[in-house]
């Protein structure tokens, strides 16, 4: 049994808090056995909520015992982490613990000195300020999730689900965080990253949506797309066209589609038997080289063992 030890301090953010809790507890196996035990453990026995006031069954000792430990989001940025948590939370990684992080819980997490020179994400909208306190940590506001391996942050809030969904997947495969994401009605892995969410400024007045143009691009990853075919397809110029990428979803024109070529290469890679090759082939690479280059810079792995990972299609015989 995979013991899942979700902390609570003063001032937990009440969603936060419950998303692993809902999702960790809902994962059955495919012989309908429950692989995760959940506890919510705390310094305080007492915890104020802000909406309600939680009691907590277990104490930091639980850490110990756990075999992933769950930092959900606190309100107060400021708040002093106690020392006894920052003593269990080292303890723990250094005996090889998984440590996650939902939203905020990266300031907790941070205080530990365990993201240090690593690179971590929260919330858009406390990423300065996360990058401003520890400068030893590369901030990255749009993503939903960083998984270091054994340190993993998510995103604000909703990007829970997508991390714990990922740790169910990263256990168990791609089949049953599929079940577990069903149940938690939410898809197993969302298309873009935090950037659709973060708010910039606002378009220009003449400034139109870009979702029409996603949608053709989606339908054409296989397509060799050059910048000017895009901003023909637009009707607007190459600069035009990066300004309001970088307003509307905070990247480049060919990065949005380089990283949706390969978000389409990890769902066939999950679902079908293709090889690489014709994997590359179909989400638009020119070579299977550059595909397996270009995958491993953006998921940290290689096609092949985030196949044998995630992969749940049946072999060829």
């Amino acid at each position: 049994m995979h013991v899942v030890a979700v902390v609570a301090l003063e001032g937990v953010v009440p969603l936060d808090l419950s998303i692993p809790c809902g999702v960790f507890d809902t994962v059955r196996l495919s012989d309908g056995r429950a692989p995760y035990q959940v506890r919510v453990c705390g310094v305080a026995r007492e915890v104020d909520a802000g909406v309600f006031t939680l009691r907590v069954p277990h104490g930091l000792g639980a850490l110990a015992r756990a075999d992933t430990i769950v930092l959900p989001g606190i309100l107060d940025l400021d708040l002093e982490v106690p020392p006894a948590l920052l003593r269990a939370l080292r303890s723990a990684a250094a005996r090889g613990k998984r440590v996650a992080s939902i939203c905020s819980g990266a300031f907790i997490l941070a205080a530990t000195g365990l993201l240090d020179g690593r690179r971590a994400t929260t919330h858009w909208h406390a990423a300065d300020t996360l990058a401003r306190r520890y400068p030893a940590i590369e901030v990255d506001p749009t993503v939903l999730y960083v998984d270091e391996g054994q340190i993993l942050t998510s995103a604000g809030v909703a990007a829970g689900f997508d991390l714990c969904l990922h740790l169910v997947r990263r256990d168990h495969g791609a089949a049953v965080a599929a079940d577990a994401a069903r149940m938690s009605v939410m898809p197993l892995e969302r298309a873009g990253g935090q950037s659709q969410f973060i708010a910039h400024a606002p378009p220009t007045p003449d400034g139109a949506s870009l979702e029409p143009l996603l949608s053709w691009l989606e339908a054409r990853l296989d397509a060799r797309l050059t910048l000017d075919d895009i901003a023909r397809r637009a009707a607007l110029s190459v600069r035009t066209l990066n300004r309001r990428f970088r307003d509307q979803v905070g990247t480049t024109p060919l990065q949005w589609l380089l990283r949706a070529r390969v978000r389409r290469a990890q769902r066939l890679l999950e679902t079908t038997s293709h090889s690489v090759e014709r994997i590359a082939a179909e989400v638009g690479f020119g070579s299977a080289t550059a595909f397996r280059e270009h995958f491993q810079r953006l998921v940290s792995t290689s096609p092949q063992a985030y196949r044998r990972a995630f992969g749940s299609a049946p072999k060829q015989g």
